[in-house]
């Protein structure tokens, strides 16, 4: 089976280097005069694909808000999962877990497996357990063609006490991380398959991001306060591997799908510019 890291490739190649989120927050419902519950979450998100489905190269719904509503948000997911793979976008389910043993295991039975309806390209994982707990991550997304992405340096303040504090060899706990991800993505080409989340807000970290070989989403772009532009003080030389990320910045233009697009094409550009992308 291509690897994950493969097929982002091509789906970047083909669509550009641009990661849109379906974030259906009650504030995003209401902005798009759409009831908090069920039937809002599932106009909301269908809007999103069909908008977006067969022009965007990643889009990541937070699975938070369609747990929110139990099994019938859940049904809404698995239902635009499945839509967004037959638009051709690759999806990357924001779920952030992270545990041990046979509990990853389930995890990444749930998320990675292709017979779970809640089968993804790829994930959002937690380290802070030690990268090695997510082995049975690395390995189901290795046997299916699946990606992970590592929490390392996130944009919200609260995340620096943690990843910024010091290992007994001298490095920070998010260098720990990226370098572990490295090893992982060694000889890996064109992209390796695990990459890792660095937020666009982050700054000039100090941190090495050079040898990751693979894919960096960088959230925290539009409306958290970032721009494209901020891009190149982050990640410098590993700009190649950054996949940007949008959220409340696109989908504010929402609910009229022409919108909606424009504002994707529009972030892309910016994109595209910041990055030296053609």
């Amino acid at each position: 089976m291509e690897s994950f890291g493969s097929r982002l490739h091509e789906a970047v190649a083909r669509r550009g280097p641009l990661c849109v989120g379906i974030d259906p927050h009650p504030g995003l419902l209401t902005r798009w005069g759409l009831s908090d519950d069920v039937a809002g979450l599932e106009r909301f998100s269908g809007t999103v694909v069909e908008a977006l489905g067969d022009r965007v190269a990643v889009v990541k719904p937070q699975s938070a808000f369609f747990e929110r509503f139990g099994s019938r948000g859940l049904a809404v997911l698995e239902s635009t999962i499945r839509q967004l793979r037959n638009a051709g976008a690759l999806v990357l389910l924001d779920v952030k877990r992270g545990d041990i043993g046979s509990t990853v295991a389930a995890y990444a039975s749930a998320y990675l497996d292709p017979s779970s309806p809640l089968y993804v390209d790829a994930v959002t994982v937690s380290p802070y357990l030690g990268v090695g707990s997510l082995a049975p991550m690395f390995e189901l997304a290795a046997a299916h063609g699946g990606g992970v992405f590592v929490l390392a340096l996130t944009s919200n303040p609260e995340g620096a006490a943690v990843q910024r504090a010091r290992t007994p060899d001298g490095r920070t706990v998010a260098q720990a991380v990226i370098d572990q991800i490295a090893q992982l993505n060694r000889d890996a080409e064109p992209l390796g398959s695990y990459g890792l989340v660095v937020g666009a807000t982050v700054g000039d970290t100090g941190h090495d991001l050079s040898a990751v070989r693979g894919p960096l989403l960088a959230p925290g772009l539009g409306a958290q306060g970032a721009t494209a532009a901020d891009l190149r003080t982050v990640f410098g030389s590993s700009l190649p591997w950054v996949l940007p990320s949008y959220s409340r910045e696109v989908l504010h233009a929402g609910p009229d799908a022409a919108a909606l697009r424009a504002a994707a094409d529009r972030v892309l550009t910016d994109c595209r510019a910041a990055l030296g992308a053609p």
